[in-house]
């Protein structure tokens, strides 16, 4: 089994540079997407008013709305890996059959996330004081659109639509910017600006422009449930889980704990660093999708590079942005002596955080269960220690680098670990 004819590397191979060459396009469209939802938070931050709460209540209510879709992300992100493997392996026989099976396993945690979610939505709004019942009902429909989007956009992952999706996004990124903009300027509430993100899910419809494309329907089904999907969706669950919990968790405990002024700048401020790791992020879209098919020899030192890429400009924007906060907060309106006090903690946590990140997407690509496990668990104990310690702006950012900066070196010794014998077997076969 382990040796196979020479004939058969050559299509792998163009697929995967195929893979890497859409990966590298989605990376650029993603980032020009990225600068057009700024564009909607310049537009609707002053039009929310200066410290009435409003704008901070917008960020922390979009995570709440993140939260609730968290099941379908998981499976979203299962099924994107299983199904990439056996797309980008040429076998479209088995491909057909196992995206039926995939597509009645979506529907069905769809189906099951909705009822989650009208169940939830409540108490759970209750919890982390989402004041109005108004905002919670834009939250549900918001969470809603956003279940069924996935369900569709999930499948394209899979099949390595990533252009496509690319250019959706960035549609969706416009529809957001327009919706949002004329809404906040009638009507200057949090339930506009939240309601934005769920109009620029219409977005998903430019895909019937692609029907015809799709896997055609077959009379076999393949249930995805082999001991190998298992394995994905465990991986995808502390993954999704740990990187939400890192990167936003903040947010709903201090929408918990915090007055609306205090909520206003915090949010700002948090924005800002948040979008460090987002900026990155693409550089790692890149790193999985080419280290799921290949994990030895030249492709691992190829992604090691990538990996310093990508920390080179994680840091080099923290830097950045901690000289330049004056007039990145100036962009938003939001140009205040607390908030320009928040940014330095905030970078260096959002530092750690995208290193994390990249260690647990890397362990996600490799199907290290172990560590992806570790990952996870070190999101909910990040979150649970900000969650009792955190319940003033400044406890919470003296939490915050610090807890990030343990769990980093936590997962950055295991992770080492794991490379070392492989390091060593490369190092021996050469």
């Amino acid at each position: 089994m382990s040796s196979q004819p020479q004939t058969e590397d050559k299509p792998s191979g163009l697929r995967a540079g195929k893979l890497l060459q859409s990966g590298i396009i989605f990376s650029a469209i993603s980032f020009l997407t990225l600068l057009i939802h700024w564009v909607f938070q310049f537009i609707v931050s002053p039009q929310l008013g200066g410290t009435s709460g409003e704008y901070g209540l917008v960020l922390a209510t979009i995570t709440f709305i993140g939260f609730l879709g968290l099941p379908l992300a998981i499976a979203t992100q299962a099924i994107t890996h299983y199904i990439a493997r056996f797309h980008y392996s040429g076998d479209d026989a088995r491909l057909h059959g196992l995206l039926a099976g995939c597509r009645k396993f979506l529907f069905h945690i769809t189906i099951a996330g909705s009822v989650v979610a009208i169940v939830l939505v409540k108490p759970l709004g209750d919890f982390f004081n989402i004041p109005r019942t108004s905002l919670t009902l834009v939250a549900l429909i918001c969470v809603l659109a956003g279940l069924w989007g996935s369900y569709v956009t999930a499948l394209c992952q899979g099949l390595g639509w990533f252009k496509r999706l690319a250019l959706i996004g960035l549609l969706a990124a416009v529809l957001r910017v327009l919706s949002g903009g004329i809404t906040t300027k009638i009507s200057p509430v949090a339930e506009c600006a939240v309601a934005a993100s769920g109009v620029m899910l219409l977005a998903n419809f430019i895909l019937l422009f692609w029907r015809k494309e799709f896997p055609r329907r077959t009379n076999i089904i393949i249930s995805p449930w082999t001991r190998e999907f298992v394995q994905f969706l465990i991986v995808s669950a502390a993954y999704v889980i740990g990187s939400n919990l890192f990167i936003q968790g903040d947010l709903l405990v201090a929408n918990k704990f915090f007055t609306k002024s205090e909520i206003d700048a915090y949010g700002s401020a948090g924005v800002l660093a948040r979008a460090l790791a987002t900026a990155v992020g693409p550089l790692l879209i890149v790193l999985f999708t080419h280290r799921s098919s290949r994990q030895h020899g030249n492709a691992m030192r190829e992604q090691l590079k990538l990996l310093g890429l990508y920390t080179v400009a994680l840091v080099s924007g923290a830097i950045c942005l901690f000289v330049l906060r004056g007039f990145c907060l100036q962009l938003l309106h939001r140009d205040t002596p607390d908030a320009a006090a928040m940014i330095g903690r905030f970078s260096t946590t959002m530092v750690f955080v995208g290193l994390l990140q990249a260690l647990g997407m890397w362990s996600l690509a490799s199907r290290w269960i172990k560590i992806s496990l570790l990952y996870g668990g070190l999101g909910v104990g990040y979150w649970l220690t900000l969650f009792f310690l955190g319940n003033s702006p400044a406890a919470l950012l003296q939490t915050m680098p610090i807890a990030a900066g343990l769990a980093f070196g936590v997962l950055f010794v295991v992770w080492l670990a794991m490379m070392r014998p492989r390091k060593a077997g490369e190092s021996a076969q050469s």
